[in-house]
């Protein structure tokens, strides 16, 4: 068959491999003019490449390792253990261990091991089960403790998802805890590699993948499917399509799919991405990752990359992440890469005093819509299925890797999935 695939991000990519593997005939469109998707990369320097949203593996990414290892690029694999903490109260606390946990003065004694004891309860559970019917803001104070969830859940919960936080299922916080591990893994020069690889490997085999192609249109005509583009002055006719896009682009871009399919279906909502990166000369921290359970922050996360690779892979630069989730009408995707950071400097000198704006030397800010659905107990029952009422077209996208976070590890699993059902599907 002819297949069409919309998006080359790691799960338009990883379909594609294997559709040709299985001897079919594939093109690949991304509107952008590199792959990745949400894990698209910039070129820091040449053949070094840094995503614009921050991204590891965890030693229990096996889809993403095992692909990683088919490419041969196993050898640029790093793995590390690096510090992972939760700034609470002014101050940094490592939340990555038993002993930590043990040692987390916010909590008394009693809160600590019952927190201890929920976390090793949600590990040992092989799935969420009856989870995704309740919300982790009920569940985590009835197990772990009222004052576990106001002091670690809740603003973890109410910093990602904001107004929403307590309604979030607790089948995502399962999925959250149950499947990470301490041990952390990168590709050295960046996940673009992979995507490169990935791309060269559909290409040598007889595929296509073709850039700058945004997709305006997916019609039925004659027993196949015509996807139109913005720039090509005549549809490309495939027997089969999978589209990667969002389910509400993807329904948006096909005038065919019936109401009946968005009713029952109706598009989640879903927030934006944000990430301030930073290239500093010297060190901002002493740890990986910052966790920042306090309300008025104005990003979630602050991440220094080079404490889990070293600065020498970067040229000496000292590469921070600063995240967070907003709604799309946020005014901070409006804003120049400076008013960010003019925004943020007074709660990094919070973390560190020593922090000046002449440590800066290079900065990038980006955005990204529908990064973060918003998962709500039965957030499950309302994923699509992978079969379109269009016949021909199917539907993969981050969505369906509930209860699991978006990652590519997930995506990977998710296109391995879908190319079986589709062995399946006369």
């Amino acid at each position: 068959m002819r297949y069409g695939v919309i998006g080359a991000g790691v799960l338009g990519l990883s379909v594609a491999l294997r559709l040709r593997q299985r001897g079919h005939d594939v093109v690949v469109l991304e509107r952008a003019d590199l792959p990745g998707g949400l894990a698209a990369s910039f070129e820091i320097e040449d053949g070094v490449w840094l995503e614009k949203f921050y991204h590891h593996l965890f030693r229990s990414d096996r889809a993403a390792i095992a692909l990683i290892d088919e490419l041969g690029l196993s050898d640029r694999m790093v793995w590390t253990q690096p510090v992972t903490t939760v700034l609470r109260d002014g101050r940094i606390y490592p939340l990555d261990s038993p002993r930590s946990v043990l040692a987390f003065d916010p909590l008394p004694v009693v809160d600590r091991l019952r927190l201890g004891a929920g976390v090793a309860l949600l590990r040992l559970m092989p799935s969420p089960g009856s989870l995704e019917h309740e919300r982790a803001s009920d569940w985590v104070p009835r197990v772990m403790g009222r004052r576990a969830y106001d002091v670690v859940w809740g603003p973890l919960l109410e910093g990602k998802f904001g107004d929403a936080g307590g309604d979030i299922s607790m089948a995502w916080l399962w999925a959250r805890i149950h499947s990470r591990t301490a041990r952390l893994g990168y590709l050295r020069g960046g996940f673009h590699h992979l995507y490169a690889a990935l791309s060269e490997r559909i290409e040598a085999s007889g595929g296509e993948v073709r850039y700058g192609q945004a997709v305006s249109e997916i019609r039925r005509r004659s027993g196949r499917l015509e996807v139109e583009t913005a720039n090509e002055a005549a549809p490309e006719t495939f027997d089969r399509v999978v589209s990667t896009l969002p389910t509400q682009l993807t329904v948006k871009l096909t005038p065919e799919i019936p109401d009946s399919f968005r009713e029952r279906y109706p598009v989640p909502p879903a927030l934006g991405a944000h990430c301030l990166v930073l290239s500093l000369d010297r060190s901002l921290t002493d740890v990986y990752w910052i966790g920042v359970n306090e309300p008025d922050y104005p990003f979630l996360a602050l991440v220094e990359h080079t404490k889990m690779l070293s600065p020498d892979d970067y040229g000496g630069r000292h590469l921070v992440y600063l995240g967070n989730y907003r709604p799309h009408d946020d005014p901070i995707f409006r804003m120049s890469t400076d008013e960010v950071i003019d925004q943020f400097t007074p709660y990094i000198q919070r973390i560190n005093p020593a922090f000046d704006r002449a440590w800066v030397r290079d900065a990038w800010s980006f955005g990204a819509p529908f990064a973060q659905p918003i998962v709500t107990p039965g957030f499950a029952s309302r994923i699509p299925p992978f079969d379109s009422p269009v016949p021909g077209l199917s539907l993969a996208n981050m969505f369906q890797v509930y209860p699991h976070d978006r990652g590519q590890n997930y995506s990977i699993e998710l296109a391995e999935r879908l190319v079986a059902h589709l062995d399946r599907t006369p």
